[in-house]
């Protein structure tokens, strides 16, 4: 909980609220009425699914053990690099999904049954 009142807490959600809008409607709404996007900003902006990709990806893919070995061959580490090998050789999206949870169902049921 916080010590500060609800009409502080308000004000400051609808605060930042406002602040959120201006910034994105600084760059969506204004820049169009003053010309078009500049090169530079066009390159930097076709970066941006990659970043946003890899900021959910690699999250939920990397886990840190206790150990670098114990990292390294986490299933589902494993699985993604067995992933981005085929999105690398082939760049077809079906073939790399199913790759990769063809690999990460392998290590995670089919192996310890095994063993």
């Amino acid at each position: 909980m916080t010590t500060y009142d609800a009409t502080t807490v308000w004000a400051l959600v609808a605060a930042v609220g406002v602040l959120t809008f201006l910034v994105r409607f600084s760059f969506v709404g204004l820049l169009g009425r003053f010309g078009d996007v500049p090169p530079w900003a066009e390159r930097a902006l076709g970066f941006v699914p990659v970043a946003v990709f890899a900021a959910l990806v690699v999250p939920a893919v990397v886990t840190v053990q206790p150990t670098v070995t114990g990292t390294l061959t986490d299933d589902r580490t494993v699985a993604a690099a067995a992933a981005a090998v085929v999105a690398w050789r082939t760049e077809n999206v079906l073939a790399t999904i199913a790759v990769g949870m063809a690999a990460l169902w392998t290590l995670r049921f089919v192996l310890p049954a095994v063993v």
